[in-house]
């Protein structure tokens, strides 16, 4: 029952811009927090946002703080992402997911979408 989707991954070129959409369905969306992940071939899967249930605070990660935000429509169940100064490393498979609380470490996270790729040329 639980689904979480993604979309809104692409090509586009260094120093661009893209927005991506979590949409999250199968659970009460406001009572968890959800996190966007992000893995390229051969690398670990690393943590990018999230934002906390309770107050709706948002932690990033070094690498995206900012040029990433994240932000939430309650109303619509969906989690965005707006990537701005995209750079070839950002290249990597983008996923959301849902845990209790708001932390940087997949393997805390019980629900996963399927990821969205999002590829940036130099």
């Amino acid at each position: 029952e639980v689904q979480l989707v993604e979309s809104g991954g692409g090509l586009v070129q260094a120093g661009g811009s893209l927005r991506l959409s979590c949409a999250a369905s199968g659970f009460t969306f406001g009572d968890y927090a959800i996190a966007w992940f992000r893995q390229a071939p051969g690398k670990k899967r690393e943590g990018v946002s999230c934002i906390s249930s309770g107050d709706g605070s948002i932690r990033y990660a070094d690498s995206v703080k900012g040029r990433f935000t994240m932000s939430a429509d309650n109303a619509k169940n969906t989690v965005y992402l707006q990537m701005n100064s995209l750079k070839p490393e950002d290249t990597a498979v983008y996923y959301c997911a849902k845990d209790v609380l708001c932390t940087l470490v997949p393997g805390t996270y019980d629900y996963w979408g399927q990821g969205t790729q999002v590829t940036v040329s130099s």
